[in-house]
């Protein structure tokens, strides 16, 4: 076994054993406490907060958000459906296109500025996703792709369908 792979289960099982210690110490049930936190786990923040664009809260109310006193999520927008977070990367998709930013250069280094994370690598990730050179322009048609691209990027995977992502963007 590579030593990589040992590492990775000798994790794994640390943590379930650390779970395992919470949900006992909790006096909580330890199937469901254990089970909550092994998808803690396995299953990344956007996607938890049906917000597969990691949009940070603000002082803009979105439709589908969930109300503040059901908040739990301090830093982050969280949405009652993964299809109310898609609508609110194409509605923020459209203000960047009012403003002028049609390109996937111009996109990516707005919606994840360098001050924050390697907009190189992310866009050249959505380009070669889409298909498409990053200073190529794209319109509205080819929001499905874009969103898809910025979902798998923002998250390391993109677990909706066709039909969950056409809905959000139908929506915005």
């Amino acid at each position: 076994m590579k030593k990589e792979t040992q590492q990775l289960l000798f994790a794994v099982g640390l943590s379930g054993f650390a779970l395992y210690l919470l949900a006992t110490k909790s006096g909580q049930g330890v199937s469901s406490q254990i089970a909550t936190g092994i998808e803690n786990m396995i299953t990344s923040r956007g996607i938890r907060n049906n917000n597969p664009g990691n949009i940070r809260l603000s002082n803009t109310t979105w439709q589908g958000q969930v109300p503040a006193a059901q908040q739990t999520d301090g830093s982050f927008i969280q949405f009652i459906s993964p299809e109310y977070g898609i609508r609110a990367i194409a509605k923020i998709m459209d203000s960047y296109a009012a403003r002028g930013l049609n390109t996937v250069q111009s996109i990516i280094n707005r919606w994840a500025p360098p001050t924050e994370n390697d907009t190189g690598a992310y866009v050249q990730a959505v380009s070669n996703s889409m298909g498409v050179d990053p200073n190529a322009a794209i319109s509205r048609a080819d929001y499905p792709a874009l969103i898809a691209a910025i979902i798998n990027h923002e998250n390391g995977s993109q677990p909706y369908t066709s039909a969950e992502i056409d809905s959000g963007v139908s929506m915005a």
